[in-house]
């Protein structure tokens, strides 16, 4: 991803004339989300998928 601005304005004038604002926050949100997740893996702040195991299997009892 790039800039942030410029990144949220490629993405809104890809979407439809007739799109409304909750759409276009749900979408900014995901981007967003998306910058965030990729950051963190990029300073390898991640985890394995056995380590997610381990931490959310008790949730699901």
């Amino acid at each position: 991803m790039g800039n942030a601005k410029q990144d949220a304005l490629k993405m809104i004038s890809n979407m439809p004339d007739a799109v409304n604002f909750e759409d276009i926050m749900y979408r900014l949100y995901v981007l967003e989300s998306v910058a965030h997740a990729e950051s963190e893996v990029a300073s390898g702040v991640v985890i394995s998928q056995d380590e997610l195991r381990k931490k959310v299997g008790g949730w699901l009892k």
